[in-house]
């Protein structure tokens, strides 16, 4: 999300290139660039043009010091406003009550029963006893697709399939979370094809009876200012008291997240991509900004670390690393916790200068699939001792894994020099310190 946007953004920075300082002719060139970019990106035109206006009157009012260019400063203006029109700070869930009654609300397609899920995983991370709440009435299909993924995360599905009433599922519902000690209850809604007065009035029934301490409209990113105006809809009725953006990993132009803040005046709580449990983001504006902005967002990034890597089974690796022990087991166990951080093109995309590199290059996650199948063909003793694999072992292995013997061999090399290099490093004294950098935990 945003590749184009930032590329255009960057386009317009460059009017600025070689300026020896902000006038009115070329802010002016450089803000009509912005001001396109945002509609490019299906911002919705008033609202472009109130920042770019901003923007515009910051920059005007602005001297430039000797040690900024005029580029760097209208990019540092561009980004607070970006900041701004996203909401400024992130807003956390409110979990008040006994149970806590968090409602999910949305339409069909958008990703509501997934980001249930998600949700759920989010909230036992930290410690909460969470109960999943399948009251789509209509799709037998959704109840079974929450008991899928609440098996997976390992929480509890309540659910009544022969019952045709959302308010009574949700009420017993919630009566077995304060028998059952549960201390947050989700409730998962039925979605429509489009907002019909049907859907709106038990969506409006399923709030006034639980009272939930948060209402949460789930929008599909992709359908750009359909979602900002679906969302305007759902207000008007609901009231809610925030929104959660899904399927951010897809072809989108981002002006969802842009304008949904300003059209609705409720913030983006969380962001969601892709299938997997872990792939729940709780939505910062200032860090959106910097990642639109080629920035990167390295907080992110560690604290996605910080959440998936296990701290014991990272100790224990960087110890084996200093001791030059490290072997294929371990490799494959980082491959592992790797996988559960999210989308690749997306985990680049959050280091500074990246997002604009990655313009283009399609990374698939399977990609990986090779490279653990190489080494789950390989014996205990070869994944301990991979310089004592000779031409059998390659071709069995090769034949084991799918794969060919010139790729067994290139990520025996591979392997090789990544332990060379940590061996060096060892040497020179540096590995201690550049494995600690590696470290999430920092320790």
């Amino acid at each position: 999300m945003f590749d184009s946007l930032g590329i255009k953004l960057e386009k317009a920075f460059q009017n600025l290139k070689g300026q020896g300082k902000i006038t009115e002719i070329n802010v002016a060139t450089t803000v009509k660039e912005i001001r396109k970019a945002l509609i490019d990106a299906d911002v919705n035109y008033k609202v472009a043009k109130e920042v770019t206006d901003e923007i515009k009157e910051k920059a005007l009012g602005q001297n430039v010091l000797t040690a900024i260019s005029p580029g760097q400063l209208l990019t540092k203006i561009t980004n607070d406003e970006l900041t701004l029109l996203m909401g400024g700070e992130s807003e956390d869930i409110s979990i008040e009550g006994n149970p806590a009654v968090i409602l999910i609300a949305g339409l069909q397609g958008s990703g509501k029963t997934t980001f249930s899920g998600k949700l759920a995983s989010y909230l036992k991370r930290q410690g909460r006893q969470v109960l999943l709440t399948a009251c789509d009435i209509y799709r037998p299909a959704a109840i079974d697709q929450l008991k899928v993924l609440g098996e997976q995360i390992g929480v509890e599905v309540y659910a009544e399939p022969e019952n045709k009433d959302a308010v009574k599922i949700a009420k017993a519902a919630i009566e077995h979370a304060k028998k059952n000690n549960f201390r947050v209850v989700i409730v998962d809604t039925a979605g429509r094809l489009a907002v019909d007065e049907a859907m709106m009035n038990e969506i409006a029934l399923l709030k006034e009876a639980l009272k939930p301490s948060e209402t949460l409209f789930v929008v599909d990113a992709m359908t750009g200012q359909d979602a900002v105006n679906t969302a305007k809809t759902f207000n008007e009725r609901l009231n809610f008291n925030g929104v959660v953006l899904t399927k951010l990993d897809g072809d989108t132009r981002g002006g969802a997240a842009l304008s949904i803040r300003k059209v609705v005046n409720k913030p983006i709580k969380f962001i969601s991509s892709g299938e997997k449990m872990e792939a729940i983001d709780r939505f910062y504006p200032d860090r959106m900004a910097s990642r639109i902005l080629g920035m990167g967002d390295v907080v992110g990034l560690v604290e996605k670390a910080q959440q998936t890597f296990d701290e014991d089974e990272t100790r224990r690796l960087n110890a084996k690393m200093r001791k030059n022990q490290f072997d294929f087991n371990d490799f494959l166990s980082q491959l592992e916790q790797i996988k559960k951080m999210g989308n690749m093109k997306d985990l680049l995309g959050m280091i500074p200068g990246m997002g604009k590199a990655m313009k283009g290059v399609d990374i698939d996650d399977n990609s990986f699939k090779p490279i653990e199948a190489i080494i789950r063909s390989m014996t205990t003793k070869e994944r301990e001792n991979p310089d004592k694999i000779n031409p059998s072992r390659k071709n069995r292995i090769a034949k084991g894994s799918g794969t060919n013997v010139q790729q067994v061999n290139q990520l025996l090399k591979q392997f090789e020099d990544m332990r060379k290099l940590m061996k060096t490093m060892n040497k020179m004294g540096g590995g201690k310190r550049a494995l600690s950098a590696l470290n999430p935990f920092g320790k």
